[in-house]
């Protein structure tokens, strides 16, 4: 898949993370990883993500990462597209974009590098150089410590034919308007904020229809019945469920940091789809979290 084939479809759809399987030990589970694909390929999320943010990017060694995404690159070819996530510093998230082509992902998303603060001439310098590396799509991560301005943004679009698309995880408004307006159809543009659903109807109004799912991972035919809600302005089916799920979801969610990705695994399991603990530094729900949460769950119905 071209890059700009990569962007036409990144462009309408449902987006997810699938979450990464790991056994008691913390070490990696092909075998459940591959059941947990096949269960959610034919639900229609547009593109998946291996080795995203809530695949535990940040955990994984580099031997994992070559594992988890030739695992899903092998298991979902000719099913849907696998955009594998790469960042850290600037040698290393090329190495990862490097390793992902070879492995024959469609595309990367480059998350933030980390720690350190960075300029917008050192944030660009970064994301180019990665760009240069690969000839797939690449899709940057605005979040954290990478937060490119629009200028900025328009410079790298000159410079870097294949970065394709831009995902805001920051949130504000301003800077949201000020990239869409100036860039317009250059890029696919993704909702990219924890529990995006929350988010969907107010980005979509910014023209940012497209968003990635977590709690399609364990809710996969619910958060694409909200999908569909947004993209038809289905405002009754929207409200219905941001009150009777996604606004108590939130209240467990926040208890803790982290546990954005914790939940996600914690609701895998409640459904069937144990994907095994996160890895430290995040820690697992409580036991009350997690009954609180199937509640939820089962009162959405079968899936």
């Amino acid at each position: 898949m071209s890059p700009a084939e990569l962007k036409v479809t990144m462009s309408s759809g449902l987006l997810s993370f699938p979450v990464t399987d790991f056994n008691a030990a913390g070490d990696f589970r092909a075998d459940t990883y591959i059941k947990r694909l096949e269960w959610l390929m034919p639900y229609g999320a547009t593109v998946l993500f291996a080795a995203g943010g809530t695949g535990e990017f940040f955990s994984l060694t580099p031997a994992d990462y070559t594992q988890v995404v030739k695992t899903a690159v092998d298991t979902c070819r000719g099913g849907v597209p696998i955009i594998a996530g790469a960042g850290g510093p600037t040698r290393q998230a090329i190495a990862y974009a490097q390793e992902a082509e070879l492995l024959g992902a469609q595309g990367v998303l480059l998350l933030p590098h980390y720690l350190t603060e960075a300029g917008q001439e050192g944030l660009a310098a970064h994301v180019e150089a990665v760009c240069a590396s690969v000839k797939f799509g690449v899709i940057i991560y605005n979040r954290g410590a990478c937060r490119l301005q629009a200028e900025t943004l328009l410079k790298l679009a000159d410079r870097c034919p294949n970065l394709i698309g831009f995902k805001d995880g920051i949130g504000e408004i301003e800077l949201m308007v000020t990239i869409r307006r100036k860039l317009g159809d250059r890029f696919a543009y993704l909702g990219g904020l924890p529990t995006a659903e929350v988010y969907a109807a107010a980005y979509k109004a910014l023209g940012v229809p497209v968003y990635s799912s977590a709690v399609f991972n364990f809710i996969p035919k619910t958060a694409m019945d909200f999908y569909r809600a947004i993209a038809a302005d289905d405002h009754a089916t929207v409200g219905k469920l941001i009150d009777s799920f996604f606004l108590p979801y939130l209240e467990i969610r926040n208890r803790k940091p982290g546990y954005a990705v914790s939940i996600i695994k914690a609701g895998a399991k409640i459904v069937g789809h144990d994907a095994g603990p996160v890895r430290p530094p995040l820690v697992d729900l409580s036991a009350d979290e997690s009954a609180k949460l199937a509640a939820l769950i089962h009162a959405l119905g079968p899936q």
